[in-house]
């Protein structure tokens, strides 16, 4: 993805404009791809993280060695059921959705709820705080032989998400 990848007509993309390449990015599994829509200095926040995933990561360059450790687990997700709130704060949305799932190395499928409040300036995510179901994530990986790193690690985290 290239900086002109992060406008639409010359201008910065939208806060619900950037969610939505975030979330089709993880949806189609193109993990390397991701961390091109964070600021040099972004932070995510995940309050729900169990270990070994991280509950911050700081910085385009942690959030992409992130992003690929996620695309070496066995998770495929789909976002699915998304709705995007507006806020009072124009740089500001709050992001709900579903991940189907499925775990490669067994099968397993599952759906798990997740909520981003994401926070995008000139076209990029600033911050993002992250509030995945990841009780749900090691559920669905117990028995896989995955230590738990992708689950739902997305900047999410998202996704974040």
């Amino acid at each position: 993805m290239t900086r002109e990848d992060m406008t639409s007509e010359g201008a910065a993309l939208t806060p619900r404009e950037v969610f939505a390449r975030l979330s089709a990015g993880i949806s189609a599994g193109r993990w390397d791809e991701l961390a091109a829509l964070y600021a040099e200095d972004a932070v995510v926040v995940q309050p729900f993280a169990l270990p070994p995933a991280p509950p911050r990561v700081d910085g385009r360059a942690e959030l992409d060695r992130h992003f690929r450790a996620t695309a070496r687990g066995p998770l495929e997700l789909r976002a699915r059921d998304v709705v995007v709130h507006e806020t009072a704060d124009p740089e500001v949305i709050v992001a709900e959705f579903d991940y189907d799932g499925r775990v490669a190395t067994t099968g397993r499928t599952f759906r798990v709820a997740n909520i981003q409040v994401l926070r995008v300036r000139d076209g990029l995510i600033v911050e993002t705080r992250d509030y995945h179901d990841h009780p749900a994530f090691a559920r669905a990986l117990a028995g896989s032989g995955a230590s738990g790193r992708g689950a739902g690690e997305t900047g999410d985290t998202g996704g974040g998400g």
